[in-house]
């Protein structure tokens, strides 16, 4: 089993256990170890699952504006929570990828391996809601036929994202490619950066 063939098998479980419920607060057992890659790669979805209906929530135009600040800050909190499981999920590959030795010609990708991961996470979370858009009774035939071709689109997506990473996990491997974390340094969460928070003390 290739790593995207395991993180896909992860992010649609976690999806299908989320919308058990299908409620932000509700908790979901994670069921791999604790500590483990597949454990990881669970919370990352789950992360995204809530966040993807956070967003739902918060473009409804009769929310109140109360509730509407509080979900925004509560998003700003899951986005932080999201980049810090990606940078997770990269220090695991580099010490992974430690001891290999990079080839005098190899070179560095355009992102990393966790940021294309986060894209694949997501993309489980748009397969899933695009196939329920094409299983609503309740829709026009054009509109299931729109989401139907959306959703190929999707799937051939993730085949292509897929081969992807598994490409460049296999480059790392063998020294052709090599990768640096880097971390994100969001100045508007941090109190010493962002001049709204500091010039407010």
């Amino acid at each position: 089993m290739t790593f995207t063939e395991k993180a896909n098998e992860i992010f649609d479980k976690c999806v299908q256990a989320y919308h058990i419920t299908d409620d932000i607060d509700a908790p979901v057992p994670n069921p791999y170890a604790e500590g483990s890659e597949e454990y990881v790669l669970f919370e990352k979805n789950l992360i995204d699952a809530r966040q993807w209906h956070m967003e739902d929530v918060i473009r409804d135009p009769q929310i109140d504006p109360v509730e509407a600040l509080d979900l925004k800050r509560r998003i700003d909190r899951s986005n932080q929570e999201r980049t810090d499981m990606v940078e997770e999920i990269d220090t695991r590959f580099r010490d992974r990828y430690a001891d290999v030795i990079p080839a005098a010609d190899a070179t560095i990708n355009t992102e990393t391996p966790a940021w294309a991961i986060d894209r694949l996470s997501i993309l489980a979370l748009k397969i899933y809601h695009m196939a329920a858009e094409v299983a609503r009774t309740d829709a026009s035939d054009e509109h299931r036929a729109r989401c139907a071709a959306k959703l190929d689109v999707l799937q051939q997506q993730r085949t292509d994202l897929s081969q992807a990473i598994d490409t460049l996990l296999d480059d790392i491997a063998a020294g052709r490619k090599f990768m640096k974390v880097y971390r994100q340094m969001k100045m508007y969460n941090d109190a010493d950066t962002n001049p709204v928070l500091y010039g407010a003390k």
